[in-house]
């Protein structure tokens, strides 16, 4: 029985993290590339900016970036947040 609720709450941590939002304004370049349409280049960007302007004040802003439009933002919306962690 121990095992079983122990597999259980190793499932349920993996399927919270899957689903945990990546706040854009403290999070590395290595954690921002894991996001869709988001690579290398444009997580340093997206580090460069943050660090060049303050903190983004919505996720909005992101489009402030160079190289991240409208559509790449409407993709992501779901996975990030300017809130929390």
């Amino acid at each position: 029985m121990k095992k079983f609720c122990f597999a259980l709450l190793l499932v349920l941590f993996s399927v919270t993290m899957a689903f945990a939002k990546v706040n854009i304004n403290s999070a590395s370049a290595d954690e921002l590339a894991q996001l869709a349409g988001i690579g290398k280049v444009k997580a340093e960007a997206i580090v460069a900016y943050r660090t060049a302007n303050g903190q983004f004040k919505s996720v909005e802003d992101l489009t402030k970036v160079t190289g991240i439009g409208d559509k790449t933002l409407e993709k992501l919306k779901a996975d990030i947040t300017i809130d929390g962690k």
